[in-house]
């Protein structure tokens, strides 16, 4: 049975043993209506036109996980920022872990989203954030939407100053030997808060696993919101990653992506402006080996006046990886006096990785500051030659040189330890022990 028919069999199934009230009974059936009609996306879609999903596509994925698995702290410890204390969401599996997680009631509302979509206390909420910016449209994020049940709800009261990073950590076990998992983040941020958040999804062994997640974020009115995705996953995983986020006047938004494992990875990220003098910023780092292959796909919709946007994407490919970066500007015409700047280079290491960069610009309005820069090419060789000149090794310089080109990112990480981690996985991709800490 093909993966398509699989699901679309499964949804029977998956609806018998939810409670839903009768909207969102609608919404699941309209998103799986959508996704039968258009069914996984193909390379003769424009926006995929660069990534392929057939091999993946291959496997016979287990859709629900047949049972708990336990998995000891001792031996994921390195996945989580251990050097400081954070509120933990952990999933193993598909499944919530409360052995792993670390949560509060320290006037914060986490909990799962299986809670709030069932709860009463929570319908209002629901009612108002749930699938309200994700696509209607994007087949993937419909398959989820059909599917949402597990993932993190994170409520941020106004005014709150959240004192540690959140972390949402989804563990695979690969006790299946193929498993598909469709983790469903809803985040709100309420005026004048602030708050940090890191994201991964890692797996522990080597069977195929396919992520598909999808994360909406809402910043109220001067909200601030860090959020970080680590992905340093085995070879054998696939990860497509929908992420969409509204912000309201005044508030700040800032995504880092790190690239830097699994076999293919896709992210949309999405920005929608809904109010004068918001800041976002969508910055990445790819270092990726082999046949690996990361697609960003990234839009930011400036809807109205005296807003900001910066993308700064960098990536490093060597052996027969592939990169693809298609960065979408778009600004509507009401939305004077925008100032968006997007910025992605590339180095090639060797002659057959490959980089399809798309950067576009679709401007409505007259009175704009807008810019994009795109390079593709490998590392200086006179800069090269400088260094091995004052007695560093070739490898090491090679290396440094690097390094330094991803810092322009890493420099702008704001929490210590996640930048230190950060930095570590930089020199261990690149082969060396640089001595130090970004």
């Amino acid at each position: 049975m093909e993966l398509k028919d699989k699901m679309l069999a499964s949804f029977m199934a998956f609806e018998e043993k939810i409670k839903d009230n009768e909207d969102l009974h609608e919404v699941r059936n309209h998103a799986i209506k959508n996704f039968e009609n258009k069914g996984f996306p193909t390379k003769k879609e424009e926006a995929w036109k660069y990534t392929s999903l057939n091999a993946i596509l291959k496997n016979d994925f287990s859709v629900f996980p047949k049972k708990e698995n336990a998995i000891e702290f001792k031996d994921v410890k390195k996945y989580f920022l251990h050097e400081i204390d954070t509120y933990k969401v952990v999933f193993i599996d598909g499944i919530f872990s409360s052995f792993l997680s670390s949560t509060t009631h320290d006037g914060l509302d986490v909990c799962l989203m299986a809670s709030a979509l069932s709860k009463p206390k929570y319908k209002m909420v629901i009612d108002t954030y749930f699938n309200q910016i994700a696509s209607k449209e994007e087949s993937l994020t419909s398959l989820n939407t059909a599917f949402s049940l597990e993932g993190a709800y994170i409520n941020i009261p106004k005014s709150k100053v959240v004192e540690k990073p959140i972390e949402i950590i989804y563990f695979s076990t690969g006790n299946e030997a193929a498993l598909m998992v469709q983790p469903r983040n809803l985040i709100i941020v309420g005026e004048n808060a602030h708050v940090q958040i890191v994201e991964r999804h890692q797996s522990l062994n080597s069977n195929p696993v396919l992520t598909n997640s999808v994360t909406e974020i809402f910043a109220q009115k001067r909200a601030i919101v860090d959020y970080y995705k680590v992905q340093n996953d085995v070879q054998t995983a696939n990860l497509i990653d929908n992420t969409y986020i509204a912000q309201k006047q005044e508030s700040r938004v800032a995504v880092h992506t790190f690239s830097f494992g699994g076999n293919i990875t896709r992210n949309n990220l999405n920005f929608y402006h809904q109010g004068e003098r918001i800041d976002s910023t969508l910055k990445g780092i790819t270092i990726i080996g082999d046949k690996q292959h990361v697609d960003h796909y990234t839009l930011v919709q400036h809807a109205t006046p005296n807003c900001e946007s910066h993308q700064n994407y960098k990536t490093i490919l060597h052996d027969n990886s592939t990169g693809v970066f298609n960065g979408k500007i778009f600004v509507e015409k009401e939305a004077q006096k925008t100032d968006a700047f997007q910025q992605n280079n590339n180095i090639l290491i060797g002659d057959k990785a490959t980089i399809n960069a798309k950067p576009q610009l679709e401007i409505f309005a007259d009175d704009v500051k807008c810019s994009h820069g795109c390079t593709i090419g490998q590392l200086d060789e006179s800069a090269m030659f400088y260094m091995q000149q004052r007695g560093i090794p070739k490898k090491e310089a090679k290396a440094l040189l690097m390094y330094a080109f991803t810092s322009e990112v890493t420099n702008s990480i704001k929490i210590p330890e996640l930048k230190a981690k950060i930095g570590r996985i930089i020199a261990d991709k690149l082969g060396v022990n640089m001595g130090f800490d970004l």
